[in-house]
Order: C-alpha cells, then structure tokens, then sequence
C-alpha cells in the first residue's frame, strides 16, 4: 500500500511540474517580449533626442528637415513599444491566474496564436518592411527636397529597428511555439 501511494505522489508531482513548466515557459516568453519591446522605447528616446539635436543645433535646410520625420517616427516607437508592454504584462498576468485543468486549453490556445504570429511575421518582417525601405530609398534618389530626403532617411532608420527588433521576436516565438509543442505532448 505504502508503495502504491509513492507511486501515486511521483506522478502527482511529475503531471504538477510539467504544468509549472508549461506556464514557466509562456511567462518567460512573455518576460522577453517585454524586454524586447523595451528597445522600441529606447530607440523611441533615440529619436527624440536627435530631433532635438537637430532642431538645436541643425543650421543647414537638410538638418531642419530631420526634425519632424524624427519626431513622428519617435512617436510610433514609442506607441508600438508601449502597447507591446502592456499586453505582454496582461499576458502575464492571465497565464499567472492558468489553473493545472485549463493547462492543455493554454497550450493549444498558445500554440494556434504563436503560428498566426510566425506567419504575420513572415509577411511584415520579409515582405511589407523591406518594401517600405526600397520605397524610401527611392524617395531619397529620386526628390531632392531636403524634406522628403528626411523623410526617406528617417523611415529607413525606423523600419531597420523594426526590422531587427522583430526579427528577433520571430526567433524567439518559433523556438516558443517548439517549446510548447514538446510540452503539449508530455501535458496530453
């Protein structure tokens, strides 16, 4: 009887800690979300900082004209860094409240939005953005008012930090996806 009750506690535990480390493993994705998303904020600063070099100490026509496309691109960081934030914290917070019966649900729920995710990604991260910068520089070859050429300049340093930041995010969400994948089969 002892030995049937030890037996029974072993898989208890083994079925509690492959639960534990399904939602360890969707937190800490969510923590290095977070972490990422932080970078947009950062460079969002970045930006504001060289409109208001520019605008301070720009004196030509061509360093004037850096001063808003900057502003604007500062301004989009900083949204897309603080909505990414904010619903990795939400994110958090809802797979903290995950109890061991709806374990399997978060899996398959997390392993469905991680592959919409991959292919969004696929789509933004190798087609639209590298498009934007050929478009971008196109407008840097061929209009030659220093404000369009800053527009062009700008949109291409934006859309290279966005390009690196997700590409990194899109790395990290296959290898997620992977990691709930091997999960799902030891939970089910």
């Amino acid at each position: 009887m002892m030995r049937f009750g030890y037996l029974f506690f072993v898989m208890f535990e083994n079925y509690i800690f492959e639960n534990m480390e399904t939602t360890k493993l969707a937190i800490e994705w969510a923590k290095d979300e977070i972490y990422s998303s932080m970078f947009f904020i950062y460079f969002a600063f970045v930006f504001f900082a060289s409109a208001f070099g520019f605008w301070q100490i720009g004196k030509t026509e061509m360093a004037k004209a850096f001063v808003y496309p900057l502003l604007v691109c500062g301004v989009l960081l900083l949204i897309i860094g603080s909505g990414l934030v904010y619903s990795n914290i939400s994110r958090i917070k809802s797979f903290g409240a995950v109890s061991q019966d709806q374990i399997s649900g978060l899996v398959q729920t997390e392993i469905s939005r991680a592959d919409k995710t991959i292919a969004d990604y696929e789509i933004a991260i190798f087609k639209v953005i590298p498009c934007i910068i050929l478009v971008a520089a196109l407008m840097l070859i061929f209009l030659h008012k220093p404000f369009w050429q800053g527009i062009a300049i700008v949109t291409i340093a934006m859309m290279v930090v966005i390009l690196v930041i997700d590409s990194n995010a899109s790395a990290r969400m296959k290898n997620y996806k992977g990691n709930l994948a091997a999960t799902s089969s030891s939970v089910n």
